[in-house]
């Protein structure tokens, strides 16, 4: 069978399974074109990333669909999404991602064949560059980027001007010369190719992405740290907090530092760092840890989101997957560690607080003017941070330490009589609340890896269980 028409074939077959699946349920939200759109995504994705073969098509069809199943239960196990063998809404959201171009292998691995450079003391060249940053940008974007590997490695980088070096970095348009062509703006921005002769270890950017050295678009020192981790040898992570997670994540560069995963990665090919002090790396918060924690949580225009460290969990009340996100993704300029937040349902805004500061959102966007200390509430200078924070019928419910205290929203003021001991409010939750959110009659206290259900009507706990029940963890 010729390539042309296999791939026809190939078409054809993904446009039956997919109406198949819509006729069967299987997409949950109206689809413009399914037997068109759909299909092509589909296709078009296993193939780049999951090996699915393009060609030579000579089994049934039945096994063909079949084929198309589990590279998408493949899929969806790498991205740790629900694994139905179907191409639902929260498959195609996420095959629609910006994100490198190199083929997904796995939860973290090195490379098939585990490829290495020989030498330690590897030599990069910078061919040309992009006309949307000025040179010195690009040269320290693609230094740092070269630094993040070597803070945590016996690796060295040495930029030359002309000749052959280890890693030539380029910026490309369309089809150049690789077999690997670019699509344009977003999809697959940039790809690097394994440590080698030739090619090997180069790394290429798609000159029609919009590169900047700020949260806009894509940064490209965090799109190069990402490809230069392929350059040395390293696969894809499913770690979503790892440098080498294939989607597009933008993350604060002025205080990046590489994930554990990725620390483990590199020194499994090259070994430790030199220096007296190994470095160590954040490791990414499991949901159905038994001993997690929250750090704060709020509801937002019936969402739940849970803060951890430099994540959140979003919980849509629609949608069965919690989804795990870095806050820099909604919110490039918050900082990590976010540790009390609430929504003010009147006014339609949320609150997040940490150390004395706090900032004010409408939706996803932050107000101009915050942020601000927490001094405009009436607390004293003894009250360093805020532990936890939940609104309740235009009151504000604030847990600092072993009290609590309650500001009327409406006067603009702190009530007196206030701070009153946590456990005259319940006994049961004891004298430390982490987070605190209200869902229908309740507040809803997470202290440790616990949470209480305390009943609004009655003033009294009902339900005491796992903080992780929340995120759907049984």
């Amino acid at each position: 069978m010729s390539g042309k028409k296999a791939m026809v074939s190939l078409h054809a077959l993904l446009v039956l399974f997919l109406l198949h699946m819509l006729l069967s349920g299987a997409f949950s939200v109206p689809l413009e074109h399914p037997e068109d759109k759909n299909a092509e995504i589909v296709q078009n994705y296993l193939e780049k990333f999951y090996q699915l073969p393009s060609h030579q098509y000579r089994s049934a069809r039945r096994n063909n669909i079949s084929m198309v199943v589990e590279k998408l239960k493949e899929m969806q196990r790498f991205f740790g999404l629900n694994v139905t063998g179907k191409p639902n809404a929260e498959t195609l959201e996420m095959m629609e991602k910006p994100r490198c171009g190199v083929p997904d292998t796995g939860s973290f691995v090195l490379t098939p064949g585990n490829p290495r450079w020989e030498s330690t003391d590897l030599t990069y060249r910078i061919i040309n560059y992009t006309p949307q940053l000025s040179r010195a940008d690009v040269e320290a974007a693609i230094e740092k980027a070269f630094q993040v590997w070597s803070a945590v490695s016996p690796l060295t980088f040495t930029r030359i001007l002309q000749g052959d070096a280890d890693i030539n970095i380029a910026f490309a348009q369309g089809a150049h010369g690789d077999n690997s062509p670019f699509d344009g703006p977003n999809g697959v921005l940039a790809h690097a190719f394994q440590p080698g002769r030739g090619i090997g270890g180069d790394a290429h950017f798609d000159a029609e992405e919009t590169w900047t050295k700020t949260s806009r678009n894509y940064n490209l020192f965090l799109v190069a740290a990402h490809e230069f981790g392929h350059s040395l040898g390293l696969a894809h992570s499913s770690d979503p907090g790892a440098l080498m997670y294939p989607n597009y994540i933008f993350r604060e560069p002025s205080t990046y530092s590489l994930s554990q995963d990725d620390i483990n990665g590199i020194q499994a090919i090259y070994g430790p760092s030199s220096r007296p002090v190994q470095p160590t790396g954040a490791t990414t918060p499991r949901a159905c840890d038994p001993r997690l924690t929250f750090d704060a949580a709020t509801t937002l225009r019936g969402e739940i989101i849970f803060f951890k460290d430099k994540y959140i969990w979003r919980r849509h009340p629609q949608l069965q997957r919690v989804e795990l996100s870095s806050i820099s993704l909604f919110w490039p300029s918050l900082p990590s560690g976010i540790e009390a937040a609430y929504e003010d349902f009147d006014r339609d805004l949320i609150f997040l607080f940490k150390g004395r500061q706090y900032w004010a959102l409408s939706d996803y966007d932050i107000l101009h003017g915050y942020p601000k200390d927490i001094s405009n509430y009436g607390f004293p200078s003894t009250v360093q941070a805020i532990d936890a924070a939940v609104f309740y019928r235009r009151k504000i419910y604030f847990f600092v330490n072993t009290q609590f205290w309650r500001y009327d929203n409406e006067r603009q003021s702190m009530e007196p009589g206030y701070p009153k001991s946590i456990s005259r409010l319940s006994p049961e939750i004891g004298n430390k609340v982490d987070a605190v959110f209200q869902w229908y009659y309740f507040f809803i206290f997470f202290s440790g890896p616990t949470y209480y259900a305390f009943d609004l009507s009655t003033h009294r706990v009902t339900r005491i269980s796992r903080s992780n029940e929340w995120l759907n963890c049984r």
